[in-house]
């Protein structure tokens, strides 16, 4: 069988620019959706799920986000990048939907759906029916920023749900692991968008409003993105009403 190593390079260099681009690209008013990917450097499912985010993680209108989750450390190689917040989180989505069980890899798809996150067909079809049904990003969330603080501006609600989180996410920049151990012992795998705190900023109510973050405290990370994300009366998460990067100077 030929070799698809020159094929996942090529998708690495192309990630890579768009990467070393987007501080200079304006923010998204309204992007296509929301990805988030479960995954662990533990799993030999992965892999490809890993390379097909890269993709993702690289389109300016889509903000894709990595949860690297710990439970399957016991097969011999503890993640790097999972936190047990990662998982507690992929749990909860777990309980909103209903689900018996967690996997990886999982994308949830604009907090609303899960799919195999390895499957290029299922994630982009999710995106592409939500957008046609209604369930896309439906509140435009613009970011600006001074010298000294990040302003967020959520627009009004349309339809839907009129209370949310405001949720901030920090993520790594992309990084290369050797995996040592387990059943993706010896492979070297380059991870984007590796999620590593998540913190609720405010609360917003339909109506168009502003917040504000301190630079120094969006400076000191690798990179960072805001979800406007409705929560249920459980507390589980619920769809994800609009999001952007919140990109450095």
């Amino acid at each position: 069988m030929p070799s698809r190593r020159p094929l996942r390079l090529a998708a690495l260099a192309l990630a890579l620019s768009a990467f070393a681009g987007r501080a200079l690209a304006e923010p998204t008013d309204k992007p296509l959706g929301v990805v988030e990917l479960f995954t662990s450097q533990g799993c030999n499912s992965c892999p490809p799920a890993d390379e097909f985010f890269a993709e993702l993680a690289a389109k300016e209108d889509i903000v894709a986000l990595a949860y690297h989750v710990d439970y399957w450390d016991y097969l011999g190689w503890q993640d790097t990048l999972s936190r047990k917040e990662n998982t507690e989180r992929q749990y909860e989505y777990m309980r909103a939907f209903g689900s018996g069980s967690v996997y990886t890899p999982q994308a949830v798809i604009n907090g609303r759906s899960h799919v195999n996150g390895a499957s290029r067909k299922e994630v982009d079809g999710a995106l592409a029916r939500m957008e046609r049904v209604g369930e896309g990003m439906r509140v435009g969330i613009k970011v600006s920023r001074t010298s000294d603080r990040v302003m967020i501006d959520a627009g009004d609600a349309v339809t839907g749900p009129a209370d949310a989180h405001v949720v901030i996410v920090y993520f790594n920049p992309p990084q290369t692991i050797k995996i040592g151990k387990g059943e993706n012992s010896g492979r070297s795998m380059t991870y984007w968008n590796a999620v590593s705190s998540i913190q609720t900023a405010g609360m917003w109510h339909g109506k168009a409003q502003r917040y504000e973050l301190p630079m120094s405290e969006i400076a000191k990370k690798g990179g960072c993105a805001v979800l406007l994300q409705s929560v249920g009366k459980d507390g589980m998460p619920g769809p994800i009403l609009g999001a952007a990067f919140i990109r450095k100077p």
